[in-house]
């Protein structure tokens, strides 16, 4: 078992180059798979995954589906290295982002947080900060200058890319906290795609919202897994068969480790799931 350092080394801020875009559709080319290999994961010395390997491929939405508890948020935060910000957090295995292990020791933890993006439950705006200077946070947290033009244009693609701009293009200077909830979660999905990830992990983005902004969210996540590979948590099975184009339950039971009982094409896993237990879940008999 490898603890894990928090220590993160400071990495200098890169301008804007003409290759690189943020904010704006990645050129239509193959896009980015992320793949866990063999994790385990500890918060001290209790077990939380054991052994969880899943490919997760562009093009594709994957959630990531089972009861409370069975390590799905876990093993998501690790596949962007935030699992290493508890101090008791440890782990094993691998995670590749398009075959590269983002733990090894000579990557740093701004590339893999710039490269793998993530939304959380709760929307998480600054409040304070302007609709326009929440979505450019992004850039300054990842070490990416930008000259001003530069900033407007990202800030346009963001929205767009997340179905805000129209509610709010003569809004930018107004607070983010005063937004609605809805639009907050969208928000937050703009300041993640200003730095132009190539994954992006949302974990549980609706389970606060109202079925309008809920609808808005995931036509939203249809529409972005032309350009950014997406994995998403969730515990609402009409959602997953909505949003997913491929799933992975996972389980833990009897105080045992998580681990993946039964992944693939979603139809097939709700129409004829493979296991008993994967059967009983998405049918609503347990979880």
């Amino acid at each position: 078992m490898n603890a894990i350092s928090t220590a993160q080394t400071a990495t200098p801020p890169h301008p804007i180059s003409p290759a690189y875009a943020p904010g704006a559709a990645r050129p239509r080319a193959p896009l980015s798979q992320i793949e866990a290999r063999d994790v385990s994961a500890w918060f001290g010395m209790h077990k939380v995954l054991e052994r969880v390997s899943l490919a997760m491929p562009g093009g594709k939405v994957t959630a990531l589906i089972g009861p409370s508890g069975c390590g799905k948020s876990t093993f998501l935060r690790i596949l962007n290295r935030m699992h290493e910000l508890v101090p008791s957090a440890s782990l094993a295995g691998q995670v590749l982002l398009d075959g590269a292990d983002i733990y090894d020791r000579s990557r740093k933890v701004q590339e893999a947080r710039r490269h793998i993006g993530m939304v959380f439950q709760k929307p998480n705006p600054f409040p304070a900060m302007s609709i326009y200077d929440n979505v450019v946070a992004g850039l300054k947290l990842t070490g990416v200058r930008a000259s001003r033009d530069a900033k407007d244009g990202i800030v346009e693609g963001s929205l767009r890319r997340a179905g805000l701009w129209k509610e709010v293009k003569d809004r930018l200077r107004e607070p983010g906290g005063s937004l609605s909830g809805g639009q907050q979660q969208r928000l937050c999905i703009a300041r993640s795609l200003a730095v132009t990830p190539r994954v992006l992990l949302m974990d549980e983005p609706c389970s606060a919202l109202d079925p309008t902004s809920t609808r808005v969210i995931e036509e939203t996540m249809t529409e972005l897994k032309q350009d950014v590979t997406i994995v998403i948590v969730t515990h609402n099975m009409q959602q997953a068969q909505r949003v997913s184009q491929q799933c992975a339950f996972f389980l833990a039971e009897q105080g045992t480790p998580g681990v993946i009982v039964e992944y693939g094409d979603t139809d097939a896993m709700f129409a004829e799931p493979q296991d008993p237990r994967t059967a009983d879940y998405v049918h609503g008999r347990f979880g």
